[in-house]
């Protein structure tokens, strides 16, 4: 009597019987010959339309004369990142960030911000890239919800240095990536991508422009340009329980260290001789099929060269999370219409979009509570970098009191209104008297611009305490002059410090 595996299977069509062990044997083989053929989706790796314009678009950049208005605000965001970094050098991610840096070693090409480590250009660039999103202080672009120049500036600074790029390449370059990796995050569709798949729109966002941005710091070809897409694609990640970080170190890391990381990684095995895909963005299994099936790739290259995406890039006035920007500047508006003492304030109700109300509502950070900064508004009548970076401060008798008077109402109205950021500032006096501001336009942002006076002001001050006025004044400067420097590292004797 035959067991059951050697039980005759019948075979139609009067074929003679076969056993299941002889079954399993062919099926086997079979597998392995299709494991030996090349897969149907990737025996013919075709450029899109999209992917040609793109890559071509990038690859041109080295060498593709920007608008004046164009050079003026890439040199603002580019500073204004840089005093992130040289203020973040003493927050504790900034010293972690160094710590690492230093430990880890490597060939001594590029700088470490505020230390005297040279290391190699992709340690450089997560230290960097960590440095400026220390704190609340680096740029934010609404649209695409990223902060892209914690990321581009670190990468084109560090890519920058191996080449030897002069002050103009570096500026095409930094302005590339803010073009580039602002786009991937738009097409995804920003803050709604998040919400809907709980993935992080500012790694995605700021890993591709990081990426553009080495790239075009290492010369790379279009063809270059496609497989340098394809490493980042592979290397995008991120998660949004980094707002669960209570400490920012996490945060930092996902937003300015990881992805500047990343996108020299990526240049610099493109540079280096790697191939890779020729299409990430179509094909089979694609970067967008895997992360919004629906979403457009024509918005990859939507008005590329015409809209210059860092000139719709904000600004902070205030080194505080980007939902409490305009809460401080409503206080603010209106101290200054109806001058007031913290003591005769009664009540203030900050009315804001839901989804941004819960980022700042009683968080433990300072710089990311929305409570704790208003109090110490109503004290200090102003919101300082120190101010809102000193966590022993949150325990103030002072403060706490302040801080009682303090309500956060989530607005579904305002929520309908992202990625523009408004918010209702109401204040009752202990006189009965009742006041209200609507900020629609935070200071800092395309709609209210700060002038380039206020955007030295705030580089100044972040940066003077940390390297000296003396040193701050001549960087300031040479930045705002990046034209004439024939090699980026010709900023490293500013930045460094022992």
């Amino acid at each position: 009597m035959q067991s059951d595996r050697e039980t005759s299977i019948a075979v139609p069509e009067g074929g003679r019987g076969l056993s299941r062990r002889r079954i399993l044997k062919q099926a086997g083989w079979a597998v392995v010959a299709a494991a030996c053929r090349p897969w149907p989706g990737l025996a013919v790796d075709h450029v899109s339309p999209v992917m040609a314009k793109l890559s071509a678009y990038m690859s041109e950049a080295r060498s593709r004369a920007l608008p004046e208005e164009v050079i003026e605000k890439t040199k603002q965001h580019v500073l204004d990142t840089l005093a992130a970094m040289v203020s973040g050098s003493e927050l504790p991610p900034g010293r972690k960030a160094i710590e690492f840096a230093r430990a880890y070693g490597g060939e001594k090409v590029a700088t470490v911000v505020c230390s005297n480590v040279l290391c190699g250009p992709i340690e450089a660039a997560l230290a960097n890239g960590v440095l400026a999103q220390a704190d609340e202080t680096d740029d934010s672009h609404a649209a695409s919800l990223s902060h892209p120049g914690c990321a581009v500036v670190p990468a084109a600074l560090a890519a920058g240095e191996r080449f030897g790029i002069d002050g103009t390449q570096f500026l095409r370059a930094v302005a590339l990536g803010y073009d580039i990796g602002t786009r991937v995050s738009m097409t995804l569709g920003g803050q709604n991508f998040m919400n809907q798949t709980h993935r992080d729109t500012h790694s995605l966002s700021e890993g591709f422009g990081a990426a553009a941005a080495a790239g075009s710091a290492a010369n790379l070809t279009p063809e270059q340009m496609r497989w340098l897409l394809d490493y980042a694609a592979q290397q995008s990640s991120g998660i949004a329980f980094w707002q669960r970080d209570t400490q920012h170190i996490e945060k930092a890391f996902v937003f300015g260290g990881m992805t500047a990381r990343d996108g020299v990684t990526a240049a610099m095995l493109v540079q280096s001789g790697w191939t890779g895909v020729d299409d990430a963005f179509s094909g089979s299994d694609n970067f967008l099929l895997a992360s919004l099936p629906k979403a457009d790739p024509a918005g990859l290259v939507d008005k590329l060269g015409e809209r210059y995406e860092v000139a719709r890039t904000n600004i902070k006035k205030w080194s505080v999370g980007s939902p409490i920007q305009a809460p401080l500047d409503a206080l603010e508006n209106l101290r200054k219409k109806h001058p007031f003492e913290k003591e005769q304030v009664k009540q203030v109700i900050a009315r804001l979009a839901t989804d941004e109300a819960a980022v700042v509502d009683n968080r433990d950070i300072p710089d990311i509570c929305l409570q704790h900064m208003m109090a110490v508004m109503l004290i200090d009548k102003t919101a300082s970098f120190r101010a809102a970076h000193d966590k022993a401060r949150m325990q103030d008798p002072g403060v706490l009191r302040e801080r009682t008077k303090i309500q956060i109402s989530p607005d579904a109205e305002l929520e309908k209104l992202l990625p523009k950021r408004v918010a209702i500032v109401e204040l009752t006096l202990t006189d009965g008297t009742r006041l209200s501001e609507r900020v629609e336009a935070v200071r800092g942002t395309v709609e209210n611009p700060m002038t380039r006076e206020e955007v030295v002001a705030k580089a100044r001050d972040l940066m003077a305490p940390v390297l000296g006025a003396a040193i701050a004044g001549k960087l300031i400067d040479k930045v705002l002059a990046l034209e004439s420097a024939k090699d980026i590292r010709e900023l490293r004797p500013l930045l460094q410090r022992a």
